[in-house]
C-alpha cells in the first residue's frame, strides 16, 4: 500500500532528523528519500570542505602543517591532510579543534534557517560524526543506515578509490558501529534498491507523524 505522502509532509513541527552510519553506508541515498517529502538536507561534508575555505582556519592548519597540506593553486589539499590526520589520533584532534567550532556553528545557522522556511517539512542533518562531535542534540531522531562491510568497502572502491586499509584508518577514529546504531532512535537498511530505501523513510515519517 502506497504511503500518504501529504500526510507525511504535514507533520506537526520541523523535525530534526540526524543520519549517521558506516562510511559508505550510504547516507546521501537516504537524505535524498527524505528531501522527496519536503526534507531540507545539511550535509556536515560540504560545511566540513566550506571550514577549510576560510581564510582564518586555512592559516591556523598551514601554521601548524606547512604548505604540505595545499595544493598548487595555494587551495587545501583535503588528500594531503586527510592522509596526516588519519594516521595520528593527536593531529587529528588538533583538527578538529580547528573545524569543528565552525561546522557546529554554521550547523545551527543552516538549521535555524530551514526552520524559518515554510517550504520545508523536515530537516536532515546528514553527518558522519555527528556523536562524536556532540552534534546529535540539535537532532529529534537519530537514523543510523545500515549496510554490509563487503558492500560498502565495494561502493568506496569505486566511488572514491579508497583501499581497505583507507577505510580501516577512518573508521578507527569514529565510534563502533554497534554503539552508533544503539544509540539510534531507527535504523534503515540500505545494502539493496533505492525504492527500498525509500519506502522505509515514508514509513519512518508516518510512524513519527502518528506519535
Amino acid at each position: 500500500m502506497a504511503a500518504d505522502k501529504s500526510a507525511i509532509c504535514n507533520l506537526q513541527s520541523k523535525m530534526v532528523i540526524g543520519l549517521i552510519g558506516g562510511i559508505g553506508s550510504g547516507k546521501s541515498l537516504v537524505a535524498a528519500a527524505f528531501s522527496k517529502h519536503g526534507g531540507r538536507v545539511i550535509s556536515g561534508d560540504v560545511l566540513g570542505h566550506e571550514a577549510l575555505r576560510q581564510p582564518d582556519i586555512k592559516q591556523r592548519i598551514v601554521e601548524h602543517w606547512g604548505s604540505r597540506v595545499l595544493d598548487r593553486q595555494g587551495d587545501m589539499d583535503r588528500p594531503s591532510l586527510a592522509a596526516i590526520v588519519f594516521a595520528d589520533a593527536e593531529e587529528r584532534r588538533r583538527l578538529e579543534a580547528i573545524v569543528h567550532p565552525y561546522i557546529k556553528r554554521r550547523l545551527a545557522e543552516e538549521v535555524a534557517a530551514a526552520r524559518s522556511d515554510p517550504k520545508v517539512a523536515v530537516i536532515v542533518v546528514d553527518a558522519a560524526i555527528m556523536l562524536e562531535a556532540g552534534w546529535s542534540g540539535a537532532c529529534d531522531r537519530v537514523v543510523f543506515v545500515d549496510a554490509p562491510r563487503e558492500v560498502r568497502l565495494q561502493r568506496l572502491a569505486q566511488q572514491r578509490g579508497w583501499t581497505e586499509k583507507d577505510v580501516k584508518a577512518r573508521e578507527e577514529a569514529q565510534l563502533p558501529l554497534g554503539e552508533k546504531r544503539a544509540r539510534s532512535d531507527a535504523v534503515i537498511d540500505n545494502s539493496g534498491a533505492a525504492e527500498h530505501v525509500q519506502e522505509q523513510v515514508e514509513q519512518l515519517l508516518l510512524e513519527w507523524k502518528r506519535n
